[in-house]
Protein backbone atom coordinates (compact mmCIF):
# COMPACT_ATOMS: atom_id res chain seq x y z
CA UNK A 1 0.00 0.00 0.00
CA UNK A 2 2.48 2.13 0.96
CA UNK A 3 4.59 1.55 -2.18
CA UNK A 4 1.11 2.25 -4.64
CA UNK A 5 0.65 5.55 -2.60
CA UNK A 6 4.68 6.81 -3.13
CA UNK A 7 4.46 6.22 -7.09
CA UNK A 8 0.47 7.88 -7.25
CA UNK A 9 2.41 10.85 -5.55
CA UNK A 10 5.18 10.88 -8.19
CA UNK A 11 2.65 10.32 -10.79
CA UNK A 12 0.50 13.25 -9.56
CA UNK A 13 4.06 15.70 -8.99
CA UNK A 14 4.60 14.68 -13.14
CA UNK A 15 1.08 15.80 -14.00
CA UNK A 16 0.94 19.28 -12.00
CA UNK A 17 4.53 19.94 -13.80
CA UNK A 18 2.34 19.15 -17.53
CA UNK A 19 -0.33 21.63 -16.19
CA UNK A 20 2.32 24.30 -15.40
CA UNK A 21 4.47 24.44 -18.42
CA UNK A 22 1.59 25.40 -20.37
CA UNK A 23 0.57 22.22 -22.22
CA UNK A 24 3.80 20.76 -23.02
CA UNK A 25 3.67 17.37 -24.79
CA UNK A 26 4.17 14.50 -22.01
CA UNK A 27 6.61 13.27 -23.83
CA UNK A 28 8.82 16.06 -23.03
CA UNK A 29 8.36 15.86 -19.03
CA UNK A 30 11.06 14.28 -17.46
CA UNK A 31 10.08 13.22 -13.23
CA UNK A 32 13.15 14.11 -12.55
CA UNK A 33 12.21 17.71 -12.96
CA UNK A 34 8.69 17.71 -11.66
CA UNK A 35 7.20 20.17 -8.50
CA UNK A 36 3.81 19.65 -7.13
CA UNK A 37 3.48 23.49 -8.48
CA UNK A 38 1.02 24.23 -6.12
CA UNK A 39 -1.17 27.72 -6.16
CA UNK A 40 -0.19 30.77 -3.61
CA UNK A 41 2.69 29.88 -2.76
CA UNK A 42 4.88 31.76 -0.85
CA UNK A 43 8.61 30.36 -1.43
CA UNK A 44 9.51 28.26 -4.46
CA UNK A 45 9.72 24.51 -5.04
CA UNK A 46 12.50 23.13 -6.31
CA UNK A 47 12.76 19.35 -8.27
CA UNK A 48 14.57 16.19 -7.22
CA UNK A 49 16.59 16.98 -10.19
CA UNK A 50 17.65 20.57 -8.68
CA UNK A 51 17.65 19.46 -5.53
CA UNK A 52 20.61 16.70 -6.21
CA UNK A 53 22.45 19.83 -8.05
CA UNK A 54 22.13 22.09 -4.56
CA UNK A 55 23.68 19.02 -2.72
CA UNK A 56 26.40 18.25 -4.74
CA UNK A 57 27.62 21.47 -4.92
CA UNK A 58 26.83 22.61 -1.57
CA UNK A 59 25.10 26.17 -2.07
CA UNK A 60 22.32 26.04 0.05
CA UNK A 61 21.43 24.54 3.53
CA UNK A 62 18.70 21.83 3.16
CA UNK A 63 16.64 21.48 6.04
CA UNK A 64 15.09 18.46 7.08
CA UNK A 65 12.19 19.75 8.66
CA UNK A 66 10.86 16.25 10.86
CA UNK A 67 10.92 15.24 14.53
CA UNK A 68 14.39 13.85 15.36
CA UNK A 69 13.58 10.36 15.19
CA UNK A 70 12.25 10.74 11.74
CA UNK A 71 15.46 12.18 11.04
CA UNK A 72 17.40 9.32 12.81
CA UNK A 73 15.29 6.53 10.93
CA UNK A 74 16.43 7.95 7.40
CA UNK A 75 16.89 11.03 5.92
CA UNK A 76 18.23 12.55 2.77
CA UNK A 77 22.46 12.93 2.76
CA UNK A 78 23.74 16.08 3.57
CA UNK A 79 20.47 17.01 5.29
CA UNK A 80 20.47 18.86 8.39
CA UNK A 81 17.87 18.51 11.23
CA UNK A 82 16.80 21.23 13.35
CA UNK A 83 16.07 19.06 16.79
CA UNK A 84 13.82 22.56 17.80
CA UNK A 85 10.31 22.18 18.80
CA UNK A 86 7.83 23.97 16.57
CA UNK A 87 8.16 27.49 18.27
CA UNK A 88 11.59 27.98 18.26
CA UNK A 89 12.78 26.21 14.90
CA UNK A 90 12.68 29.84 13.58
CA UNK A 91 15.36 31.09 16.03
CA UNK A 92 17.38 27.63 15.38
CA UNK A 93 17.39 28.71 11.68
CA UNK A 94 18.22 32.31 12.71
CA UNK A 95 21.08 30.60 15.04
CA UNK A 96 22.14 27.96 12.04
CA UNK A 97 22.96 30.59 9.52
CA UNK A 98 24.63 33.22 11.91
CA UNK A 99 22.03 35.71 11.38
CA UNK A 100 22.55 35.47 7.44
CA UNK A 101 19.02 36.23 6.72
CA UNK A 102 20.07 35.89 2.51
CA UNK A 103 21.47 32.67 3.23
CA UNK A 104 20.55 30.06 0.62
CA UNK A 105 17.80 27.03 2.60
CA UNK A 106 15.82 24.57 1.30
CA UNK A 107 13.16 22.49 3.31
CA UNK A 108 11.81 19.41 3.28
CA UNK A 109 9.32 17.21 4.83
CA UNK A 110 7.29 14.09 4.41
CA UNK A 111 6.04 14.32 0.69
CA UNK A 112 3.63 16.33 -1.19
CA UNK A 113 1.03 16.71 1.41
CA UNK A 114 3.30 17.07 5.00
CA UNK A 115 2.80 20.63 5.88
CA UNK A 116 6.00 20.67 7.77
CA UNK A 117 7.91 22.20 5.19
CA UNK A 118 5.69 24.61 4.17
CA UNK A 119 4.70 26.04 7.48
CA UNK A 120 8.29 26.76 8.64
CA UNK A 121 9.33 28.60 5.25
CA UNK A 122 6.51 30.25 5.51
CA UNK A 123 7.60 31.77 9.01
CA UNK A 124 11.18 32.23 8.23
CA UNK A 125 9.68 34.15 4.88
CA UNK A 126 7.67 36.09 8.24
CA UNK A 127 10.99 36.91 9.96
CA UNK A 128 12.91 38.28 6.64
CA UNK A 129 14.76 35.42 4.99
CA UNK A 130 14.80 36.30 1.51
CA UNK A 131 15.95 32.97 0.01
CA UNK A 132 14.07 30.04 1.55
CA UNK A 133 12.51 27.34 -1.07
CA UNK A 134 11.19 23.67 -0.91
CA UNK A 135 11.25 20.63 -1.62
CA UNK A 136 7.98 19.59 -1.23
CA UNK A 137 7.88 16.35 -3.02
CA UNK A 138 9.42 15.10 -0.03
CA UNK A 139 11.50 12.39 1.24
CA UNK A 140 9.11 9.60 -0.54
CA UNK A 141 9.58 11.29 -3.56
CA UNK A 142 13.18 10.94 -3.15
CA UNK A 143 13.68 7.69 -2.37
CA UNK A 144 10.65 6.78 -5.31
CA UNK A 145 13.21 8.30 -7.74
CA UNK A 146 16.73 6.27 -6.25
CA UNK A 147 18.08 8.61 -3.93
CA UNK A 148 20.14 7.34 -1.40
CA UNK A 149 18.74 7.85 2.46
CA UNK A 150 20.74 7.86 5.20
CA UNK A 151 20.23 6.19 9.05
CA UNK A 152 21.56 7.90 12.45
CA UNK A 153 22.97 5.38 15.04
CA UNK A 154 20.03 6.29 17.45
CA UNK A 155 17.82 5.16 14.57
CA UNK A 156 19.37 2.36 13.70
CA UNK A 157 19.84 1.41 17.42
CA UNK A 158 16.18 1.22 17.77
CA UNK A 159 15.22 -0.69 14.70
CA UNK A 160 18.08 -3.15 15.80
CA UNK A 161 15.98 -3.73 19.24
CA UNK A 162 12.48 -3.23 17.95
CA UNK A 163 12.23 -4.12 14.03
CA UNK A 164 13.00 -8.29 14.19
CA UNK A 165 11.76 -7.72 10.58
CA UNK A 166 14.40 -5.82 9.55
CA UNK A 167 17.53 -6.70 7.12
CA UNK A 168 21.16 -5.66 8.04
CA UNK A 169 23.74 -6.19 4.87
CA UNK A 170 27.38 -5.83 6.31
CA UNK A 171 28.74 -4.96 2.82
CA UNK A 172 32.32 -4.71 4.08
CA UNK A 173 35.20 -7.53 2.52
CA UNK A 174 34.10 -10.84 3.52
CA UNK A 175 37.13 -11.46 5.29
CA UNK A 176 35.85 -8.19 7.56
CA UNK A 177 32.34 -9.84 8.31
CA UNK A 178 34.54 -13.27 9.43
CA UNK A 179 36.09 -11.39 11.59
CA UNK A 180 32.94 -10.26 13.28
CA UNK A 181 29.63 -8.18 12.56
CA UNK A 182 25.98 -7.33 13.90
CA UNK A 183 24.03 -9.62 15.60
CA UNK A 184 21.84 -11.63 12.31
CA UNK A 185 23.51 -9.59 9.59
CA UNK A 186 24.33 -10.35 5.92
CA UNK A 187 27.84 -10.58 4.32
CA UNK A 188 26.98 -8.46 0.89
CA UNK A 189 30.69 -7.35 -0.18
CA UNK A 190 29.74 -3.86 -2.31
CA UNK A 191 32.44 -4.47 -4.30
CA UNK A 192 31.50 -7.85 -5.38
CA UNK A 193 28.24 -6.64 -6.26
CA UNK A 194 29.11 -3.67 -8.32
CA UNK A 195 31.64 -6.24 -10.24
CA UNK A 196 28.81 -8.39 -10.74
CA UNK A 197 30.20 -11.57 -8.56
CA UNK A 198 27.60 -11.59 -6.24
CA UNK A 199 23.61 -11.50 -8.17
CA UNK A 200 21.66 -13.17 -5.63
CA UNK A 201 21.34 -10.91 -2.17
CA UNK A 202 19.66 -11.99 0.76
CA UNK A 203 17.11 -9.05 0.41
CA UNK A 204 13.08 -10.04 1.43
CA UNK A 205 10.77 -10.57 -2.20
CA UNK A 206 8.00 -10.99 -0.20
CA UNK A 207 7.55 -7.20 1.30
CA UNK A 208 9.50 -4.47 -1.02
CA UNK A 209 9.04 -1.80 2.22
CA UNK A 210 11.24 -3.79 4.71
CA UNK A 211 13.52 -2.00 6.68
CA UNK A 212 17.26 -2.74 4.51
CA UNK A 213 20.01 -0.93 6.62
CA UNK A 214 23.63 -1.01 5.01
CA UNK A 215 26.85 -0.73 6.86
CA UNK A 216 30.63 -0.83 5.98
CA UNK A 217 33.86 0.30 6.65
CA UNK A 218 32.59 4.01 6.68
CA UNK A 219 30.28 6.16 4.86
CA UNK A 220 31.61 5.95 1.14
CA UNK A 221 31.40 2.09 1.14
CA UNK A 222 27.90 1.58 2.24
CA UNK A 223 26.51 4.42 -0.04
CA UNK A 224 28.09 2.31 -2.96
CA UNK A 225 26.06 -0.34 -2.29
CA UNK A 226 22.86 2.08 -1.15
CA UNK A 227 23.23 3.33 -4.93
CA UNK A 228 22.97 0.15 -6.34
CA UNK A 229 19.49 -1.12 -4.31
CA UNK A 230 18.48 2.50 -5.35
CA UNK A 231 17.66 1.15 -8.84
CA UNK A 232 15.97 -2.03 -7.25
CA UNK A 233 12.55 -2.17 -6.20
CA UNK A 234 12.91 -2.58 -2.58
CA UNK A 235 11.65 1.51 -1.23
CA UNK A 236 13.23 1.30 2.37
CA UNK A 237 16.65 1.19 2.14
CA UNK A 238 19.13 3.43 4.43
CA UNK A 239 23.31 3.17 4.80
CA UNK A 240 24.99 4.06 8.11
CA UNK A 241 27.13 6.84 7.35
CA UNK A 242 29.57 6.26 9.98
CA UNK A 243 32.37 3.46 10.66
CA UNK A 244 31.83 -0.01 11.64
CA UNK A 245 33.83 0.43 14.86
CA UNK A 246 31.21 3.30 16.46
CA UNK A 247 28.03 1.60 14.92
CA UNK A 248 29.25 -1.78 16.66
CA UNK A 249 29.87 0.27 19.81
CA UNK A 250 26.27 1.65 19.76
CA UNK A 251 24.37 -0.74 19.43
CA UNK A 252 26.61 -3.50 22.30
CA UNK A 253 25.47 0.00 24.59
CA UNK A 254 22.19 -0.24 23.83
Amino acid sequence: MMTRMIFVAAAIAASTLALSTGGAHADSLDIHQATLAEANQKTQEVSTEQLRRILADGNAIVLDTRTRAEFDAGHIPGARNLDAPAGAQVTAVERMVNGDKSKALVLYCNGPYCQASRRLADQLVTAGHTNVRRYQLGIPIWRALGGPTEIELDGIARIFKADRTAVFLDVRPSGDFASGSLAGAHSVPADDVAAGRLTKLPLPEDDFNRRIVLFGRDAAQARKLAEVLSKRPWHNVAYFPGSFETLAAAVKDR
